[in-house]
């Protein structure tokens, strides 16, 4: 468990936080739904959720994804960073993707938690690069990706099929050099 702030800490996704994270996604499913794809009921339940915790520490114990909370003192989720698709061999690299609860945004936990899982790529994981993308409106989350290094590479058309539609997004990256 890393710390963020004095009320909030960063720890990967574990077998139990299936309720936790059904409480968080339905108190952000508004604030989520413009930046996500669209999301069935079933998404937004405790089992449903518990399913994808196990996924979680799968692709973890498998080197695919590395996938962490931001947990509350409170014991509550209010966010969530991950590293998915990673890749080995000559490429190293991985997609990193993050939300953060609309009750605390603005405190600098996105950008503490950014920086903290690319240290964690690089020392712990190896990896030489990592690749980000936003939705081109998405200034917010350009800003952190930018306050904590990474670089803008390009427009990729229709990257994401989000909010329902394919959508093109702003790619980032970072060398973990």
């Amino acid at each position: 468990m890393l710390r963020l702030d004095a009320e909030h800490s960063l720890r990967p996704v574990q077998v139990g936080d299936g309720a936790a994270l059904a409480r968080a996604y339905s108190a952000n499913r508004e604030h989520l739904a413009p930046w996500e794809p669209r999301r069935s009921p079933e998404f937004f339940t405790a089992e449903w959720q518990e399913k994808d915790a196990r996924r979680c520490v799968d692709d973890a114990t498998a080197g695919r994804g590395s996938r962490f909370v931001v947990e509350s003192s409170d014991g509550e989720i209010r966010g969530r960073i991950n590293l998915n698709n990673i890749v080995r061999g000559a490429f190293r690299n991985a997609d990193l993707g993050y939300w953060i609860d609309h009750s605390v945004q603005g405190r600098g936990l996105a950008s503490a938690g950014v920086r903290l899982v690319a240290e964690y790529a690089a020392s712990e994981l190896g990896l030489h690069r990592l690749q980000a993308g936003t939705l081109l409106h998405n200034a917010g989350s350009q800003r952190v990706l930018t306050r904590c290094g990474f670089t803008r590479i390009g427009i990729a058309p229709r990257y994401l099929q989000i909010a329902g539609e394919w959508q093109d997004h702003v790619l980032f990256q970072l060398l973990l050099e």
